[in-house]
């Protein structure tokens, strides 16, 4: 409601980010360094917060948070020890998958290990086909499967029958069995994902099992520490971009997967939307990643064919690719001699050299030391001094591997090399997708996005960065955002010439009956229907809106314009319906954010680097730039949880909002 006190909380891999937005419309930040267990550095954050607005955290009235446990848990594989149940003869499809490849002349590539070894995978004798039960299950047979599971110690258990997203009968049965007599969590595939392709859904089902137990816990341990603090029970941030009431993440955890890259997006989307910029990539460079997604037309794209460490995940999401290239990411030198820039990462703890905490490995951060961009006057997250001193040593070190003269010249070659990286992503969402990256403007946001935002957009040919006032946390920001949001489908197939109307009403009837039951207050929300199209024979569907209600011709002219805007050219050959989808909607109060100036812009100069020499460039506090400024660069913007780097030939303007508007692109 508006007055109302709101927090977003959002945990990254090196900081974890605050934004208080006050009665009064004031914005406050904060940025704490991330913990092992998220939950302390969470409360300890918003505590932080609340103190520099002067309030207490009983007064906060809405708390939305954004946390890394599920992608923590499959990038590092420590989830649950889980079981998978399945029907007789189809023990291994989670290991065989698909024929596709990561190289496809490479006959020796490795493929991720299963999430459930062969052990602790089981059979149970029914048979389902597409028109109905065949073989029912039998009952001795499952408390059988059930006591091998509690042999085999399972913490977890993912019951994944074949055609159970049309049939389910015969997998409910052997789910109920299983939660009677098992103490641990059981995801079933048709409430997880009702839709067809076997392998997909059984990875999405067992990521789901997989994920739980963590999930579970963590809200758990977050929702006690809350109610000592007087903070309300946090709402989560799912990967679709919309946020749900914990209650239901913990009964659904596949769908937190990506729920910090989402809230950036869904910020990058708010803030920019008060621009005349029709299409956005959004930049989102943290201590460990960066995010790349595209926002058009003022909605933000999303998917549902992600993978995660080599692992389909088919729930919808925020369409972001993410590259091992943030300001943590540890700069190498191959056995071919070659520079290189992550996957791997300093963290939080010791972190960068330059954060004094022990680490002596050059990171992205260190190389950003040595050429200017950020000075030993900058303190990160407000509290963070620098060792200046460190980051050179550390590149030092790096020149002495590489063959290179200086620490000058190896910060050159990392900051080269992370764009690069980045730059890649940037095409691989544009380009790759048929999109021209000069149409777009970029939003840069991150505590290291700014810095790298207008260099980037120089190699791509891009004339517009857009740097919004809470950048340095605005995954944070954009939990404030967000509207809570369910999706529910189901697999219908037929051609769309010979439908029956009847049978595609009462389809979308009960997945409107499922997402509205998951919806905190049901007579609020906007249900949404769309359609997953194909032609016959393709492989692939795209997805298409369906009105209030379902007219083939009018829904058939719709996937013809998709898929002409997504390949260049229809065809007259028979189109295929595939699948059914709902989406509930709750909109939130839209934002309404002051920007208060404070103090003196001007704080000095610093030497920076900036093509092939040093220029003496102006440091600005940006809380100080006033709406209507102009900043002319070279220039550095310094605020306590981001660095805005303005390169020769760009030139700024802050608009109402606290928004800093860059355009040029003269390359020095």
């Amino acid at each position: 409601m508006v007055g109302d006190t709101r927090v977003g909380v959002d945990v990254g891999g090196t900081f974890t980010d605050i934004v208080l937005l006050l009665p009064d419309d004031e914005l406050v930040t904060a940025k704490v360094p991330s913990t092992d267990d998220q939950s302390v550095g969470v409360i300890s954050g918003i505590e932080k917060a609340c103190q520099e607005a002067g309030i207490d955290p009983i007064d906060v009235d809405a708390f939305t948070h954004a946390m890394t446990v599920s992608v923590n848990a499959l990038l590092e594989e420590n989830g649950a020890e889980t079981a998978l149940v399945t029907t007789n003869g189809f023990r291994d499809v989670l290991e065989i998958g698909r024929q596709a490849r990561p190289d496809l002349y490479d006959v020796n590539v490795d493929k991720p290990a299963p999430l459930v070894p062969r052990r602790r995978r089981f059979e149970v004798a029914e048979r389902t086909a597409v028109d109905g039960v065949r073989v029912a299950p039998d009952e001795d047979e499952i408390r059988d499967v059930a006591r091998k599971i509690r042999d085999c110690d399972a913490e977890s258990v993912a019951v994944a029958l074949l055609h159970a997203y049309q049939h389910p009968e015969n997998e409910r049965i052997v789910t109920e069995i299983l939660r009677e007599e098992l103490d641990v969590p059981v995801s079933a595939s048709h409430e997880v994902l009702a839709e067809f392709r076997e392998y997909e859904r059984t990875s999405t089902t067992v990521v789901d099992a997989y994920v739980t137990p963590a999930i579970d816990a963590y809200i758990g341990r977050l929702e006690e520490r809350a109610e000592e603090r007087g903070v309300p029970v946090p709402r989560i941030m799912q990967a679709n971009g919309g946020i749900a009431p914990a209650r239901t993440v913990r009964e659904h955890a596949v769908t937190t997967t990506m729920s910090g890259p989402a809230a950036g997006v869904v910020g990058a989307a708010e803030t920019a939307s008060q621009s005349s910029l029709d299409g956005l990539v959004t930049f989102d460079m943290g201590g460990t990643s960066s995010d790349v997604s595209l926002v058009r037309d003022g909605d933000v794209e999303r998917t549902t064919n992600a993978e995660i460490n080599g692992r389909p995940i088919k729930t919808p999401m925020v369409d972001v690719n993410t590259v091992g290239a943030g300001g943590g990411s540890i700069a190498w030198v191959d056995a071919g001699g070659a520079l290189r820039v992550g996957p791997q990462s300093s963290g939080a703890n010791p972190g960068p050299a330059c954060y004094g905490r022990g680490g002596t490995k050059p990171t992205v951060t260190d190389a950003n030391v040595v050429l200017g961009y950020i000075g030993g006057s900058s303190a990160l997250g407000g509290e963070l001094e620098l060792d200046v001193e460190a980051a050179h040593n550390a590149l030092a070190r790096l020149a002495d591997e590489a063959g290179l003269d200086s620490a000058l010249d190896a910060a050159r070659g990392v900051f080269r090399v992370a764009n690069a990286n980045m730059t890649r992503a940037i095409r691989s969402v544009t380009v790759e997708r048929g999109h021209d990256p000069r149409g777009f403007g970029l939003v840069a946001f991150g505590g290291a996005g700014p810095m790298h935002a207008a260099a980037l957009a120089d190699s791509l040919d891009m004339n517009s960065v857009v740097v919004p006032h809470a950048c340095g946390v605005l995954s944070a920001y954009g939990l404030l955002a967000a509207d809570e949001k369910h999706d529910s489908v189901r697999t219908l197939r037929s051609h769309l010439s010979g439908i029956t109307l009847d049978s595609v009403e009462a389809t979308y009837d009960d997945l409107t009956a499922d997402v509205l039951a998951d919806v905190e207050n049901p007579a609020d929300a906007e249900v949404r229907r769309a359609a997953d199209l194909r032609y016959v024979g393709q492989s692939f569907e795209l997805t298409v809106p369906v009105g209030e209600s379902f007219d083939a011709e009018a829904v058939a002219g719709r996937f013809r314009e998709a898929h002409e805007n997504a390949y260049g050219y229809t065809m007259d050959d028979p189109i295929e319906l595939v699948n059914l989808r709902v989406t509930a909607v709750v909109e939130r109060e839209p934002l309404s954010v002051s920007y208060q100036t404070a103090g003196d812009a001007r704080k000095g100069t610093r030497e920076v680097f900036f093509g092939d020499r040093f220029h003496e460039a102006p440091i600005f506090d940006r809380i100080g730039l006033g709406e209507g400024s102009t900043v002319e660069g070279p220039a550095i913007l310094e605020q306590n949880e981001s660095t805005v780097v303005v390169p020769p030939g760009w030139d700024g303007t802050v608009q109402a909002d606290g928004t800093l508007a860059l355009s040029g692109g003269v390359e020095q």
